[in-house]
This record gives structure tokens, sequence and C-alpha cells, in this order.
């Protein structure tokens, strides 16, 4: 990503600790983004909507709501990406923030540069899994395997008619699944960078959501496929229109 996309874009700090929001809002304004701060999550689902940020730095401990809670509110609202930043470190915290549909986690204390290079690569992926234009907008629905994707809703359709719609790190994935379907996709292509530590496990948390919705059976799964050692496969003919 450039300097210039960087600096269009529009981050909410939502964070009730004046010294971490001071500490987050300069480094940004460094790297030439756009904040706006909260210190409750009230205030930003009143606002999310209107405003569309392209991604919201969520603390987990706030005053009003539960962190998660408002984490799996933007993805249902919103199509920004989500950064938690948060002094828990627990793996059960860390599955269920990436589940709730965050992108990324990273445990306070911090590196400021590494947030930085953590928040450019979300919003690279993003923008390089839900661009926009002609040729977007002609292929907005894909069906496979008894189910269709609209890509523009991030709803998921089952041969039944029922809904059910997707978080936003959820849809990312799925999507370069059908973007690229009896292929071999390996970790990072999933994610969208080069530089995902191996340490990194949220590619996993959203595959088996994923699996839970898609799959009869989750735990033999037909529809995405583990290839031991080298990545998953959607294993399914993908019709778009």
């Amino acid at each position: 990503m450039t300097e210039q996309a960087s600096s269009a874009a529009l981050i909410y700090v939502i964070e009730d600790e004046p010294d971490v929001t001071l500490l987050v809002t300069r480094t940004l304004h460094e790297f030439g983004f756009r904040t706006q701060n909260f210190r409750d999550g009230a205030a930003v689902l009143r606002d999310v909507w209107t405003e569309q940020p392209d991604l919201c730095i969520v603390d987990l401990g706030l005053p009003d709501m539960d962190g998660i809670e408002l984490v799996r509110e933007i993805s249902r609202r919103t199509n920004c990406g989500v950064l938690i930043l948060t002094g828990r470190g627990h793996t059960a915290d860390r599955v269920m923030g990436l589940e709730g549909g965050g992108d990324d986690y990273v445990v306070k204390p911090f590196e400021p540069r590494e947030l930085v290079a953590r928040v450019r690569s979300i919003l690279r992926r993003r923008r390089s899994t839900c661009g926009t234009g002609p040729a977007n907008a002609q292929r907005r629905y894909a069906t496979f395997a008894n189910w269709t994707l609209d890509c523009a809703a991030n709803a998921l359709r089952s041969g039944s008619g029922d809904e059910q719609l997707l978080g936003t790190a959820e849809a990312r994935v799925l999507r370069a699944f059908l973007e690229r379907p009896n292929q071999i996709l390996t970790r990072e292509q999933l994610m969208g960078t080069n530089d995902l530590s191996p340490l990194d496990r949220s590619i996993d948390v959203r595959i088996s959501r994923l699996r839970r919705r898609l799959e009869t059976d989750p735990q033999n799964p037909r529809i995405i496929k583990t290839v031991y050692g080298a990545g998953y496969m959607l294993s399914a003919s993908v019709d778009w229109s």
C-alpha cells in the first residue's frame, strides 16, 4: 500500500485509556492515517454506520460493553477491518475475538511500528479482496455446493433459502476460495499477506468457522479440504453472476 493510499484511510481508535489512545493516534498520524477516537462502544455504534471507517482498533476492556460483542456488531454493520488491541492475552479471548470478526489481535504492551504494519496489512488485504469497480459489480454472486455468497452484502444463502451474515474476515477468506476453486491456497494467500507469522492461527480459526457454516460434518469436511503441509482447497465448482 502506498503512503497516498494510507493517508486516505480513516481509523477509529476505541480505547478508554487516554495514554494508550494518545500513543496509538500519534503513531497513526505519523504515518499519514486519519483517526477518530472513542471511549465506549455505544458511541461507535451510533457513528460507524454513517462514517464507514476503513478500520477499527478495538480495546476489549471497554466501560459500557464487552469488546468482543462490539467487534461482532462492527463486523455485522460494516465492511471495515478490525484490529483488536487489548491486555487480554489468553488463547480463549484471541479465538473469540477472531471468530467474532477481528482481522488481527495485538496484546499490550505493543511496539507502535508493528501496530502500523498490522494496520497496513489489514487494509491491504481488505482492498485486494473487496475491490470496487465494474468488474466486481458483475461478479456479485458466487454459487457453489448448494450455497450462494452475496459478496456485496456478505450474506451466505443455502439452497433452501436460509441466510446468514458472515463477518468481514470470514467473507474475505471465503471470497479468496471462490476466486480460485479447486486450487491449493496457502495460509498466506488466504490472508493476503507474505509476512504471516508461523504462529498466527487466525486463518485456522476462520476456516473452522466457515466449515461449521458450510459442512454437514465439519470434522470431515467435503467443501473446504485441508491439504496437509500445503494449505487448504475449495473442492467445488463456482458459478459467478
